[in-house]
């Protein structure tokens, strides 16, 4: 059975993932921290168990790549819920996925919250279809817009969320803040006054107003700057107070008891000092974790055999090789190559050794051509070939072996790094719920492959089978 080093049970709390999702009470489950640490991965997993453990299950992904969507044998993911079939649905759960279109959710909202002709004009804006392709902060705005709107539908009573790959896990909190910040803030402000005052007074108070500033935006609007700019204000006028008023809504709404955050990290040391630092904004925030997902733990089938013993059992097979202490084994340590010729074959242990030889008290004598010695090729006699091949197998087993000890010993050095790093988190964060996920050999590319995570994710503090 693979082991693996684990967090101490008696200093951290574990993390029981099933009594979380099958709580009725629990209706949002946000996976959250560094990129690269496999949440994607995680939010399907836990969509899946909790739908063949009876939910009706709608996972929000903003991963881009396909894998997942093949992994749960879907062509192709976009942003309206998708039936996933091939879920073990005996417990009446359901399965649906869907994938953030960040352009296509604020296209949604400008027309839900605009009349036909402000509409039109918002959506054809050069002004508008940058902010919504490309601002900073926009995905991760739009995923919680997105979330809102799932929420408010109540057709799934668990949501699952893949929150967006990001340099740092605090751009997730921070999006809608920002963004609401920034069509609130003082440049808004600027531009919306124009047009409330009109005229060319409206025109000169823009320029004298923006002139410090066309510069800048110029680089990202071009040269129709003021123009976009101002068409785009005029007629997101009415608009502005819904954004904020949704932004705070969706605020609240990730700290409201039905909302559950996970922290997903590997057993890496950034990966580790970012948890870390999310966990404390997460608390000062005032919303809910439910602990933390250690991604991708290594184990070994092994752990008995320390790294040291491991090589230093590849040390000694080493040297046997080089110095081979069986008695028929000269050939290996005076060969050709050294500049001397290969022993004669003349000592008693050979002619003890050899069926058809000469009596000791004979002198040497040259064998005749016909003789058995001469049917062999030079050099050699026929009691050199089994030699030969038993020194050669042994030698090459001795290789693999060392080979086998030396990469033994590197995975036992990582695991001590990956439980190093693990008990600094725990020192910082002892009440922080800890489940382990045993790595995978490879990748998930189907719903077994998830369900296996699945699996993992319940075993708790101590998981099995870890690559």
């Amino acid at each position: 059975m693979t082991s693996s080093l684990s967090l101490n049970a008696t200093d951290t709390h574990v993390l029981d993932v099933d009594p979380l999702i099958d709580d009725p009470r629990t209706r949002i489950v946000v996976c959250c921290g560094s990129g690269g640490v496999g949440k994607t991965t995680t939010a399907a997993a836990l969509g899946l168990r909790a739908a063949e453990r009876g939910r009706k299950v709608v996972v929000l992904t903003i991963d881009p790549a396909r894998r997942l969507a093949q992994s749960m044998g879907i062509d192709s993911l976009d942003n309206t819920p998708r039936r996933v079939k091939g879920i073990d649905d005996t417990a009446g759960g359901e399965l649906h996925a869907m994938m953030l279109d960040m352009k296509r959710t604020f296209d949604e909202i400008v027309e839900a919250h605009a009349d036909g002709q402000r509409a039109e004009a918002i959506l054809g804006n050069p002004f508008y279809q940058s902010l919504s392709a490309g601002f900073a902060g926009t995905q991760e705005y739009m995923a919680m817009e997105k979330l809102g709107q799932l929420r408010a539908q109540d057709e799934w009573d668990l949501i699952v969320v893949d929150t967006p790959p990001s340099r740092s896990a605090l751009d997730f909190l921070d999006a809608p803040k920002r963004l609401g910040s920034f069509l609130d803030g003082k440049l808004i402000r600027v531009l919306m006054a124009p047009a409330k005052v009109g005229g060319r007074a409206g025109m000169k108070f823009l320029n004298v107003g923006m002139s410090m500033m066309t510069g800048a935006l110029g680089k990202l609007l071009g040269g129709q700057l003021l123009r976009d700019v101002q068409t785009f204000v005029a007629a997101m006028d009415t608009m502005f107070g819904g954004f904020r008023t949704r932004a705070d809504a969706t605020y609240k709404l990730l700290q409201a008891p039905g909302t559950a955050f996970l922290v997903v990290a590997a057993p890496e040391r950034d990966a580790l000092r970012e948890a870390a630092y999310f966990v404390e904004r997460l608390a000062a925030e005032d919303m809910p974790l439910a602990g933390l997902v250690l991604n991708r733990v290594h184990g070994s089938g092994a752990a008995q055999l320390s790294a040291e013993r491991a090589l230093a059992a590849a040390e000694n097979l080493d040297e046997r090789g080089i110095v081979d202490q069986g008695g028929g084994n000269v050939e290996l340590r005076t060969s050709p190559e050294a500049g001397s010729p290969a022993p004669a074959r003349d000592t008693p242990d050979e002619h003890a050794q050899t069926p058809d030889k000469t009596p000791h008290s004979a002198p040497a004598t040259t064998p005749a051509p016909n003789s058995p010695a001469t049917s062999t090729p030079a050099g050699a006699t026929t009691d050199d070939a089994p030699a030969d091949h038993t020194t050669t197998d042994r030698t090459t087993t001795d290789q693999l072996t060392a080979g086998l000890l030396r990469l033994h010993a590197e995975r036992m050095q990582l695991l001590a790094r990956e439980q190093r790093t693990r008990d600094r988190f725990a020192a910082l964060h002892p009440e922080v719920a800890v489940t382990e996920v045993g790595a995978l050999p490879g990748d998930v590319h189907d719903l077994a492959g998830l369900r296996t995570i699945g699996d993992r994710l319940a075993a708790g503090a101590n998981p099995a089978g870890a690559a």
